[in-house]
């Protein structure tokens, strides 16, 4: 699974002129919780990049002082005005220790709907899910070849392995609706039918 490293300082100074201090040589302040102890850092807002402006999920790499923390981003805080970082926290990934993660859905395959005429509509783009570091990975694979037009997939039909899925189970993920265009045809077909019985 991919991982972005970013090298990172230990930050010794807070309050609100630190972290003035900061935002003007382009650092962002962080921190890192969930092992045995809470590390306050500082990196580039550049270094973030990477992890902030990406759909992906990924496993983040801290390294501070040689030591390298393995991460996964857990919430990024922008100023309400300038709409610029100011700050991020990561969560440790301990082995034995299960961890909630947003992993994003991809879905796999033509659904029968589809080929039918019909429209793949996406209802969820991620499954918020209960997992060990080790089973962590970039994306969660759903089928949908079997689809056809107005049938759905709920959150209670994916099949995980090593995965508790957090979310409601009765929530449709994705549904296969019928296009205009479909529509049009049907209703055409329709009125024909009865012209041709009457000959």
């Amino acid at each position: 699974m991919k991982a972005i490293t970013i090298e990172g300082q230990l930050r010794t100074a807070f309050g609100k002129s630190a972290t003035r201090q900061l935002r003007s040589q382009e650092l962002v302040p962080g921190v890192i919780y969930g092992g045995a102890k809470e590390i306050n850092f500082t990196t580039s807002a550049r270094a973030l990049r990477p992890i902030v402006y990406t759909p992906s999920f990924q496993l983040v790499d801290v390294t501070i002082d040689g030591k390298t923390t393995r991460c996964i981003l857990k919430d990024l805080q922008f100023d309400k005005i300038s709409d610029e970082l100011i700050h991020v926290d990561l969560l440790e990934l301990v082995e034995d220790k299960k961890v909630v993660a947003t992993i994003p859905i991809k879905f796999t395959g033509t659904a029968l709907g589809v080929r039918a005429g019909g429209r793949l509509e996406t209802k969820m783009k991620a499954l918020k899910v209960k997992t060990l570091p080790k089973y962590l990975k970039e994306q969660i694979e759903v089928p949908v070849d079997a689809l056809e037009i107005g049938a759905n997939l709920r959150v209670q039909d994916i099949v995980t392995e090593n995965y508790e899925v957090l979310n409601s189970p009765r929530i449709p993920i994705v549904s296969i609706v019928t296009t205009r265009a479909l529509r049009q045809e049907e209703a055409a077909a329709a009125k024909a039918a009865p012209a041709k019985g009457k000959k």
